[in-house]
């Protein structure tokens, strides 16, 4: 049986929404909406148009009809952008005047708020001013000459095409930046010069060995060239811009509660989750207090305890991990472990696994480096058969002390949980449930908080299940990364609404979460370069958990955690709130 939502309760939702308020989801009802059909059709026009506008984000969902277009980043587009966000929301709201099934309106409420977001975006956040870094074209053409849905010769095609917009594109940005942040300038200084192999060497490679005409090949090398000088222009246009009151790199509350509205969609607000960091932040003091006073005769010896808690657990998490590998060895490391992590879930029974869907372990590409040591890149719900990359933060040319900080950090304990995080059951996995979803909309409109919230309660989950065998090594470091998770909403709360300074975030970071200092700082940088995407972690895992038990009390000994886990994953990379909804709501049938 389906079920559709009533007209009050959406209409709600949706006028509270535009003002930013927050919103529970509409409550199901019992019988399947009227307006589903012709809902359904428009859902289609709607993402064909998006499409278009953005066809970078379509091409990295799969969708591949406009590779060779290259947006111009220029106040003309921003105002059409703006004007397709505000036809096709009146148009959403009159379809949830009619009767809509539940699944059908979820999907209105995620068309909305991405809508609203494209106005906010232009009409005040306006990181085009700001943010220099979002003005890149070297991973649209990587990700477009790596890809494996089209002839290579039909690929590079697409790509010729963009060639010819590049120089007009930097152009644009430049008139587009208006008095940018430090950290983002040296970003996108970094990131667009890392980029240029891409075009020197990559793509010279790949026209060479091409079936392209003698007269295409000579024109895409011209091309190449007219790009890398663009490229390189804009890096020293960077360099060289007199800015003498830069622009600070942190949001005012009004900006960041907004942000947080649309990126999160939590089921709190920004001040209750930072509370609750905070007394998750004291609970895991108190459990790694009482594993420490355990390890600390195995470790320490007869050496005096420190009065002090937080210094016991800090020595002994730094005698721990020592173990560690080393720079050579550690993207090996990573690569042996996750066929162990697959026959773990495999064996506890935890969750499917297609064996069909490709994990790619990589070195992290040049032109994505500066935010994040780890990260997946996934293929899009389109392009199901692609290949799902881990990228790894090389360590090649890092001085020794920085490298064996960063390895302390990654320890053989701590390196299973990244896996874990990352991989299996994490990202990797999740995301392949989300390319399965019925809904297009629920894939392409991937909630951070729901994403990263999975791969942080899957590595609790895996523990709760056995694996690392309770071993009191294991559970510590566990507490300390999960530490990370928790502190990163205390860290972006206080960094840009209580104006946290370098020093004591470092200070908070060392101390009270027992981060190696490479990775602290790192950190800290994450934290000036970003917004709210560091809450994501935190609140999308304290949802799930609570989900979760909810479900196993309403269940009792029928209670089935895999059935569990492939019901969550089935809804796409939705909000929880709304999940939990979809999820309760069907248990009852």
């Amino acid at each position: 049986m389906r079920f559709f939502v009533s007209v009050t309760a959406v209409c709600t939702f949706l006028l509270l929404a535009q003002s930013n308020t927050r919103a529970q989801a509409p409550a199901p009802a019992p019988a399947p909406g009227a307006g589903d059909k012709a809902f359904e059709a428009f859902k289609g026009r709607f993402v064909e148009q998006l499409w278009k506008l953005y066809p970078g984000w379509a091409g990295s969902a799969g969708y591949h009809k406009y590779d060779d277009l290259l947006i111009l980043p220029t106040p003309a587009q921003r105002n059409t952008e703006i004007v397709f966000a505000k036809r096709y929301l009146d148009s959403v709201q009159s379809f949830v005047r009619t009767r809509l099934g539940f699944d059908n309106a979820i999907d209105g409420i995620l068309i909305s708020n991405q809508l609203r977001q494209i106005e906010w975006n232009h009409e005040k956040y306006k990181s085009h001013e700001w943010n220099p870094a979002q003005y890149n074209v070297g991973e649209r053409i990587a990700e477009i000459l790596n890809g494996n849905y089209a002839p290579l010769d039909k690929r590079l095609m697409s790509i010729k095409s963009q060639l010819t917009k590049i120089p007009a594109y930097y152009e644009a940005a430049k008139i587009s930046i208006r008095n940018p942040t430090t950290e983002h300038t040296q970003l996108a200084i970094d990131q667009n010069l890392g980029s240029v192999s891409i075009f020197e060497k990559d793509l010279v490679e790949a026209v060479n060995k091409s079936g392209l005409s003698s007269d295409d090949k000579k024109q895409m090398t011209a091309l190449s060239e007219r790009a890398v000088t663009a490229i390189k222009s804009y890096a020293k246009w960077l360099q060289e811009l007199k800015n003498p009151e830069p622009k600070s790199f942190r949001l005012e509350r009004e900006l960041y509660e907004q942000k947080f509205e649309f990126d999160i969609q939590s089921g709190y607000n920004i001040d209750q989750l930072y509370q609750k960091a905070v007394g998750r932040k004291q609970e895991l003091h108190g459990l790694m207090t009482d594993l420490s006073r355990q390890l600390w005769p195995k470790y320490m010896g007869n050496a005096p305890k420190p009065n002090d808690s937080l210094e016991m657990i800090r020595q002994v998490i730094d005698k721990i991990s020592l173990n560690h590998t080393t720079p050579d060895s550690f993207q090996a490391a990573i690569e042996k472990q996750i066929p162990e992590l697959i026959a773990f879930v495999k064996k506890k029974n935890l969750i499917y696994l297609d064996p069909s869907k490709p994990l790619v372990v990589r070195r992290e590409p040049d032109y994505m480096a500066g935010v994040a040591g780890a990260s997946i890149s996934a293929p899009g719900p389109y392009d199901k058969g692609g290949n799902t990359y881990y990228n790894v933060g090389s360590l090649s040319g890092w001085e020794a002390d920085r490298a064996e900080s960063y390895l302390r950090e990654y320890n053989n304990y701590t390196l299973q949980i990244l896996n874990i995080h990352e991989a299996i059951p994490g990202h990797y996995t999740q995301l392949v449930y989300s390319n399965q979803s019925p809904s297009l909309i629920k894939s392409i409109f991937g909630n951070g908080a729901m994403v990263e919230g999975w791969a942080v309660y899957t590595e609790l989950m895996m523990l709760e299940n056995g694996y690392g065998n309770n071993n009191p090594e294991m559970w510590l470091m566990y507490y300390k990364w999960n530490l990370r998770s928790t502190g990163n909403t205390i860290l972006d709360y206080s960094v840009h609404l209580n104006n946290m300074s370098k020093e004591d975030a470092l200070k908070f970071l060392t101390r009270e979460c027992f981060q190696q200092q490479a990775e602290a700082e790192g950190k800290w940088r994450r934290a000036t370069l970003t917004q709210v995407q560091l809450t994501s972690y935190f609140n999308g895992f304290m949802e799930i958990y609570d989900l979760r038990e909810k479900v196993k009390k309403e269940k009792g000994e029928s209670f089935d955690l895999k059935k569990f886990h492939e019901q969550f994953l089935s809804h796409g990379s939705v909000p929880v709130r709304y999940i939990e909804r979809m999820v309760l709501s069907r248990g009852k049938r």
